[in-house]
């Protein structure tokens, strides 16, 4: 679904133990490891959070309780500075 300025709605999901604190940091919001909570609203472990964002590509990392973690459901990582990988997404 697209919005405005071209922008689409891409949902972020994440499988964690009930109760965990889950942030999502990325390229789209400048590293920010506090910037975007994700919710367990099914209290099943079962983290989201959506986002607007305009074509292009994006990296991307989960906080969770405060360990940086790829999406193992991510098909494409890519090696960062960190010496670690990164999720990467591609909005069309």
């Amino acid at each position: 679904m697209a919005g405005a300025g071209g922008r689409k709605r891409v949902t972020f999901q994440f499988r964690a133990e009930p109760g965990s604190r889950v942030y999502l940091a990325g390229t789209f919001n400048g590293w920010d490891p506090g910037a975007r909570l994700l919710a367990d609203r099914s209290g099943t472990g079962v983290f989201s959070t959506t986002l607007m964002l305009a074509p292009g590509r994006y990296e991307y990392k989960f906080i969770v309780n405060g360990v940086w973690c790829v999406d193992p459901e991510c098909p494409e990582w890519v090696a960062n500075d960190q010496g670690s990988l990164n999720s990467v997404l591609n909005v069309g």
